[in-house]
């Protein structure tokens, strides 16, 4: 059973690397496998998917296309840039911004946020807007490890790990993974202030983005407000049945809220399906099929087996594991999707942790600040890349990797260093 669960494990992760555009499909044949095989019965997938993680990521996601479509991230961005004296303030500025927003926001949605503004930008100072662009995306990869809500790798480690929106920040009275993301987003800011040190044209004003639907900013607001209370909420105080869903059924009533007012505002179900296309299902079918393919693979003991692997290469060293899982996850996200990568290696990380004797957080939060910082060092590491970079390519600018890695790879290693080292010395 192991056998064919490990060859099983092994052909799927080629499949979800070779062929991305059907990656949802591909984990959704190999956890039908696994069930056909006996892996796994029918009767344990229920409990091997994290539905709390689900309704997150579809109720975030809606709220999100709400708020983009209220224009309120651009108008945000109109502030800011009004405030800042050159391009290369503009830049950085704009960079940060990104990096802001993702922290509460998906990453993609970010940049198609924020991009269009560095592009108009530079329309109306005659430049490219290349450099601009690539700094929106890897900031806004940056800083979505920053909390629960940022990004998706964010939302499995609080699942696996049961952590809360506070936990982020502090978490058994020490400061959370937010303060080293954004250490190194200050590092990072300080790479990118150097690297357009020349950039000194003066940038002018421009009419203001009009904003005449506030309540979608509400709404994300209002996600973030009750993911903060319910997490101060004491478990014997919630309903047993739904005590484990609570923070997806928040995002997702949220969402159903900002629906069904939508449908009612405007009285057409265009709009009504227009909002739930919002909601990227091949994520959530991505997930669905990868609880159930490790779930298969936790069953059999192949977590174990890998979390030995890791444990004896480092001899028992609890830096040396430590630094082979950030520096691992740096690589491998360099040229992988980081959700499949994290959604494996979070139950490898707890089990070397238990191993080892070690808290588990040091290595979550090493896992999570590689996996999600080290897709930005290529062009295929992270969508938001690749949703940038799409952008310019409309606009008429081809961007080589040599030119992306220019900006990336000094950004990336700036801002991992400093996490890596920050949460090495609060957490070992």
């Amino acid at each position: 059973m192991k056998t064919a669960a490990v060859i099983l494990f092994v052909i799927t992760y080629v499949l979800l690397l070779t062929f991305s555009k059907i990656r949802a499909y591909i984990a959704l044949a190999s956890a039908a496998l696994f069930v056909i095989l006996g892996i796994i019965s029918p009767n344990e997938i229920i409990g091997v998917v994290d539905w709390n993680v689900i309704l997150m990521i579809a109720g975030t996601m809606g709220v999100v296309g709400f708020f983009i479509e209220s224009k309120m991230p651009s108008l945000l961005a109109d502030h800011i840039i009004r405030l800042v004296p050159d391009v290369r303030w503009a830049i950085v500025s704009l960079a940060l911004f990104a990096g802001i927003i993702s922290a509460f926001v998906d990453n993609v949605a970010t940049v198609l946020m924020v991009a269009p503004v560095a592009v108009n930008i530079a329309k109306k100072l005659k430049m490219s807007p290349v450099l601009s662009v690539i700094c929106i995306a890897i900031s806004s990869n940056l800083q979505g490890a920053a909390t629960l809500v940022g990004d998706t790798t964010s939302i499995l480690l609080g699942g696996h790990a049961g952590l809360s929106f506070i936990d982020f920040f502090f978490l058994n009275g020490k400061p959370g993974i937010f303060w080293a993301v954004e250490a190194g987003a200050l590092a990072s800011a300080v790479v990118l202030l150097v690297l357009f040190r020349n950039e000194k044209q003066p940038v002018a004003s421009y009419e203001i983005t009009k904003v005449e639907d506030y309540f979608p900013t509400v709404l994300l607001v209002g996600i973030i407000v009750l993911l903060i209370v319910n997490s101060f909420v004491p478990a014997e105080y919630k309903p047993a049945a739904i005590r484990d869903m609570m923070n997806g059924l928040i995002c997702m009533s949220l969402f159903l809220i900002g629906l069904v007012r939508k449908l009612i505002k405007t009285r057409d179900i265009k709009t009504f399906t227009d909002s739930l296309k919002s909601i990227d299902y091949e994520t959530i079918l991505l997930l669905a099929g990868l609880f159930v393919v490790i779930g298969g693979i936790t069953k059999v003991g192949l977590v174990q087996d890998i979390s030995r692997l890791f444990v004896k290469a480092s001899n028992d060293n609890v830096f040396l594991i430590y630094s082979l899982i950030v520096w691992a996850s740096v690589l491998f996200s360099a040229f992988i999707d980081n959700i499949p990568y994290v959604a494996t290696m979070l139950p490898v990380a707890g089990e070397i942790s238990r191993l080892m004797g070690i808290t588990p957080n040091l290595l979550y939060f090493g896992l999570l600040i590689g996996a999600t910082l080290g897709g930005n060092i290529t062009p295929i590491g992270a969508s938001a890349n690749i949703t940038g970079l799409g952008i310019l390519r409309k606009e008429g600018y081809e961007v080589s990797t040599g030119t992306f890695m220019k900006v990336s790879v000094p950004f990336t290693l700036s801002a991992v260093i400093t996490g890596y080292l920050l949460i090495w010395i609060i957490w070992s």
